[in-house]
């Protein structure tokens, strides 16, 4: 078998020369008016985040269930091992920078000592009674640099006051405000929509439920179908669509939808999928392979989402070794994919005027002008270091937009050597990524229409061996080129290059 690809990986960005060129060097060029809707700071520190973390964890564990029935016996909770910290750098191994726990679940048993239900850690023998997963959750993220946010099942099949409107909702209402008070900044608060076929009807009161979740932490993210921070994508596998805005018409959505373009309201999507088959800890399930979790990345986070990967830790109250080590391998690659800025030390084209192309910079864009994209539309050309036989190759592209100004990219083309290089997807914002098996294969590529924060670069995936990598058509260049059409005045980030020097 052919050893795998070293895999090097260029992050450039794109950046808008901010002062105009005349002897007035005091007169700054106004930057670009944002396009509506646009992400609140909240929603732009979330989609920057890429990958975050999920932790199913509770009486399901126990009982070796994904949806308890509620009748389960609180003595059954018993994780004698319990360490939070070791969740902690099992996520940040993977490269998450946000931990979500499930506090309670659908069969209703709380992680944190309740005073409004007696089927709660408190009734367990685990801690002498005096545990609280949620307390050394958060606290254990905090110590690790990392963000805390909860899961709070609607559905709750243990208590009585479920399918009483009122009871019921004042019920969540007061839990959700113990959650919100008693445990710090909370990033991310989850409301899942799931519910079994046959349960008792119930109307849950959203709208005050969000107003209540403001009220008290005004940064946080609310995660729901439809919203109002953060949507479901739609599956549960970790994969958006080919196209995938982060606008919908929220009073109109469709769940599960990949977003409308020029709609009303910013409401990015979030891909959630377990490392494993099931979301709770089962003994005979093992985690998922290496390459289908890059897939999952690609199709995720290249796909305008963030990717929620769930680890749940296992009776004893810990993530399994074999699951840290894959978060582990997982990490790397990506970062090795992403990590080495190749494109910094590249030549653009001499036509081209955006000075700060590859400053490195998250803050800085590029915005072109009506005359940059006069005679053939908008594009930016990095010539690489080594012309001829010694080029550099590559197999994926990562492309990036400024969203902060809005999203506006509809269509983007990457040609090689002057001939198109893969069929991108429409959208970008905030990253674009195509598998390499999109990247590879010389279709006509699509055309850009804005730009918003844009970078995209090529790279083999690593992993890849080189016959494989042939026979997918790797690509060789002394230049890539990507070609934009883009309106007059909007906003444009470019590059995240990355590419392998040996195919």
């Amino acid at each position: 078998m052919a050893s795998p690809l070293l895999c090097l990986a260029a992050a450039a960005l794109a950046v808008v020369a901010v002062l105009v060129s005349t002897t007035e060097a005091w007169r700054a060029t106004p930057p670009p008016l944002p396009v509506l809707p646009i992400p609140s700071a909240p929603q732009l520190k979330w989609q920057c985040r890429e990958v975050i973390m999920f932790f199913h964890f509770g009486m399901n564990t126990f009982t070796d269930s994904e949806w308890g029935t509620g009748s389960e016996d609180p003595s059954l909770f018993r994780p004698a091992g319990l360490n939070a910290t070791q969740w902690m750098d099992a996520a940040r191994a993977a490269g998450a920078s946000l931990v979500i726990l499930v506090a309670k679940h659908h069969d209703g048993f709380c992680l944190w000592p309740s005073e409004y239900t007696a089927h709660s850690v408190r009734a367990s023998p685990w801690r002498g009674g005096r545990g609280d997963v949620v307390r050394e959750f958060v606290d254990a993220a905090r110590a690790r640099g990392v963000d805390a946010g909860l899961y709070l099942s609607p559905w709750d099949r243990h208590d009585e006051r479920y399918g009483e409107e009122v009871a019921y909702n004042e019920y969540y209402e007061a839990q959700l405000h113990e959650l919100l008070t008693g445990y710090g900044s909370v990033s991310e608060i989850w409301f899942d929509g799931a519910k079994g076929k046959n349960a008792t009807n119930m109307t849950y009161h959203f709208q005050e439920w969000f107003q209540t979740v403001k009220q008290l932490q005004r940064s946080i993210n609310i995660f729901s179908d439809d919203g109002p921070d953060v949507r479901w994508v739609g599956d549960e596998k970790g994969y958006a669509g080919t196209t995938c805005w982060s606008t919908v018409n929220r009073s109109m959505i469709t769940i599960g939808e990949a977003g409308i373009e020029k709609a009303t309201h910013w409401v990015p999507p979030e891909c959630d999928v377990s490392i494993r088959t099931g979301w709770f800890w089962h003994k005979n399930e093992t985690a998922k392979p290496l390459s289908q979790l890059l897939e999952i990345y690609y199709n995720s986070v290249g796909r305008n989402c963030v990717l929620l990967l769930n680890a749940p830790p296992n009776s004893t109250g810990l993530v399994e070794d074999a699951d840290i080590a894959r978060l582990r391998e997982f990490g790397a690659a990506v970062a090795t994919i992403f990590g080495t800025d190749l494109a910094a030390g590249s030549e653009r084209g001499a036509g081209f005027a955006a000075r700060n192309v590859l400053d490195g910079r998250d803050d800085t864009y590029w915005a072109p002008t009506g005359e940059d994209g006069r005679r053939n539309g908008y594009w930016i050309e990095l010539r690489l270091r080594r012309p001829g036989p010694g080029a550099q190759a590559f197999n994926v592209v990562r492309i990036q937009e400024h969203v902060a100004l809005g999203q506006r990219v509809e269509r983007h083309a990457v040609y090689v050597d002057g001939a198109p290089a893969f069929h991108g997807d429409s959208s970008i914002a905030p990253q674009s990524v195509p598998p390499p098996n999109l990247v590879a294969t010389r279709e006509s590529a699509e055309e850009a229409h804005a730009p918003g924060k844009d970078g995209s670069g090529e790279t083999t995936a690593p992993f890849i061996s080189k016959d494989e990598s042939a026979a997918a058509g790797g690509l060789r260049a002394a230049a890539a080129r990507v070609q934009m059409h883009l309106n007059p005045r909007l906003a444009a980030r470019w590059w995240c290059w990355s590419w392998s020097s040996t195919l």
